[in-house]
């Protein structure tokens, strides 16, 4: 599985380049701050919203500390799905929110 810290997806998010990032938090975590532009699809319901997923797009996987991320990837990636987690979550996150 790829991964890419906090820092990296930041850095990435400040060139401009276009991310799909996909927050797996539940609602009441996300609502304290999330990345700009992320989707709020907590872990649970990965599995019954993947067919709203693009397999011909790259995913960035958020959590709170990475663990949650993790398994989300590992279930989109046996889907076929592109994925890369972002380690250390929010948590590691120094960037604006929204």
């Amino acid at each position: 599985m790829k991964t890419l810290t906090a820092n990296e997806v930041e850095t990435l998010l400040n060139k401009g380049k276009e991310l799909h990032i996909i927050d797996v938090r539940e609602t009441d975590e996300v609502a304290e701050g999330k990345i700009p532009g992320a989707i709020n699809i907590p872990l649970g319901l990965i599995e019954f919203r993947k067919q709203e997923l693009d397999k011909s797009k790259e995913y960035i996987m958020v959590c709170r500390s990475g663990g949650r991320s993790s398994r989300a990837a590992q279930l989109l990636e046996s889907h076929g799905f592109q994925v890369i987690n972002m380690t250390g979550g929010m948590l590691s996150w120094e960037g604006q929110t929204e």
